[in-house]
């Protein structure tokens, strides 16, 4: 038998004064602003759509955080919400209580919602917004009584009909409000769809482009065109973007040519129009780069923040070279190349590198990138002056025990360090490849030894390889404290 949790008196209340819908409207007016919010979940999830437009019209907060409510669904209720926007926006003098300046579809607003409703909200999310309420510094546009915020997600999953309201509703009142939508995600769609809605918003609000496609390149190209009026953008995340593949069975040698000339102008739109990206740049599987890595390298203005480079083992040693040399990341606070193979690669321009990034680098990754004992010692020296670190995993690396007993002893110092993610060492793996348990138990308190002897409370894991081919990789924790 499970007990369930009484309603609070403050959950009653709201239910009682529902019960009569028009005196819950003549109420708001006198209504202490504490009981808004929970109130108008209650009328949410009631579906009463009189009550969800009144309580618009008195909101008593600046901010209404919809996006985790309505899961990006037009129907009646949502519709009732900005009917009563429009009453609002429609008055020439504006209301004594008139306090609402912000309209959010994103899915945020959980910490907004828990305050005051506690667990009434599901599916919120708990992370930030791309960045903080309020326009682009940069951007110009006519004062408006009220911003609307709004992310553009394209998926396989859900259709455009809500974003295409929200935009011909925001147009229409033009004016009287301003649309910035600050974050763009794209997985699997065509790109036609995602051209149609992009040409009916204000480019320059956006800040993150999320493009998870296997796009080739003359359609990087042509979205290139739409990246460079994206004037405030400071993260860009470009997944599985592909070429021409020579294997393919081409009837002439001159449509192979062709398409290779094609894919060069594409790509060269793409760096022309990368000028204005600043912050953060992510890519997964950027087969496109090989051997075009410094282009892209030189077209950028500004110093990046964080550089992140996944699964790329296309990428020649003169690409890498040309990485670690690059003079805009110079001021990284993260670094993370996972799946690059560094075999037979000299990792002194890494360690140049990270001499450069020493006082800023905050988080480190070097995952699964083939590395061995030999090449470690060109970056021990330097790991030791990364006093700014936070996080360090060098994990699915082929490693003896020696050397991971030498990379505790670098970080030892390291007093912000808080995540630190080692390979299990090759002596620990049986000839089918898994982990002998009974030597690792011994390892692991060496290894406890060693922290104790260090004399830092510490806590570090070791993983196993092959985590991201099978998914049965196996984290163990070592910890002095």
């Amino acid at each position: 038998m499970s007990l369930r949790t009484p309603p609070t008196l403050l959950r009653l209340s709201g239910e009682s004064l529902l019960r009569d819908q028009a005196s819950a409207i003549a109420a708001l007016e006198y209504l202490p602003a504490e009981l808004f919010p929970l109130l108008f979940i209650q009328a949410y999830h009631r579906r009463m759509q009189k009550p969800l437009k009144a309580m618009v019209q008195a909101w008593p907060f600046t901010v209404l955080p919809l996006g985790c409510l309505s899961q990006m669904s037009l129907n009646k209720l949502l519709k009732a919400v900005l009917d009563g926007l429009d009453v609002l926006l429609a008055q020439e003098v504006r209301a004594r209580r008139w306090k609402l300046r912000v309209l959010d579809f994103r899915n945020t607003g959980a910490k907004f919602w828990r305050m005051w409703c506690g667990d009434s909200t599901q599916k919120c999310s708990r992370t930030e917004p791309v960045a903080v309420h309020g326009s682009s510094p940069n951007m110009q546009h006519p004062l408006a009584p009220l911003e609307v915020f709004l992310d553009l997600n394209f998926n396989e999953r859900d259709g455009d009909e809500f974003l295409k309201y929200i935009l011909q509703w925001a147009q229409q009142r033009e004016g009287l409000l301003h649309l910035c939508c600050k974050a763009v995600r794209i997985s699997e769609v065509p790109f036609q769809r995602v051209r149609r809605v992009l040409d009916g918003v204000q480019l320059d609000c956006i800040q993150e482009v999320e493009v998870n496609c296997a796009w080739d390149l003359p359609t990087l190209g042509t979205f290139a065109l739409y990246l460079g009026q994206m004037s405030n953008l400071q993260r860009l995340s470009l997944s599985y973007i592909d070429v021409l593949a020579e294997e393919e069975d081409w009837e002439e040698e001159e449509d192979w040519d062709r398409k290779q000339q094609e894919e060069q102008r594409s790509f060269s739109q793409f760096l022309s129009q990368m000028l204005r990206l600043r912050h953060h740049l992510n890519m997964e599987s950027p087969s496109f780069l090989r051997g075009r890595l410094d282009q892209m390298l030189r077209c950028l203005q500004t110093p990046l923040d964080k550089l992140c480079i996944t699964n790329c083992q296309q990428l020649t040693h003169s690409d890498l070279t040309h990485l670690f040399q690059c003079p805009n990341l110079k001021q990284l606070k993260s670094l993370h190349l996972f799946g690059l193979s560094l075999a037979d690669f000299s990792l002194e321009p890494l360690g140049a590198l990270l001499e450069a990034v020493a006082p800023t680098l905050e988080d480190l990754g070097l995952d699964n990138c083939e590395m061995v004992d030999s090449q470690v010692e060109a970056i021990l020296p330097v790991l030791s002056r990364c006093h700014q670190l936070r996080g360090f995993t060098i994990s699915e690396n082929n490693f003896s025990v020696d050397t991971v007993e030498k990379l505790l002893r670098h970080t030892a110092r390291l007093s912000s360090l808080e995540l630190e993610l080692y390979p299990v060492p090759l002596e620990y793996y049986r000839i089918q490849g898994t982990v002998n348990e009974e030597r690792l138990a011994l390892l692991r308190a060496e290894l406890t030894g060693i922290l104790k002897e260090l004399g830092q409370p510490r806590s570090i894991f070791l993983g196993t390889k092959y985590c991201h081919n099978s998914g049965k990789c196996k984290v163990y924790d070592v910890e002095f404290s």
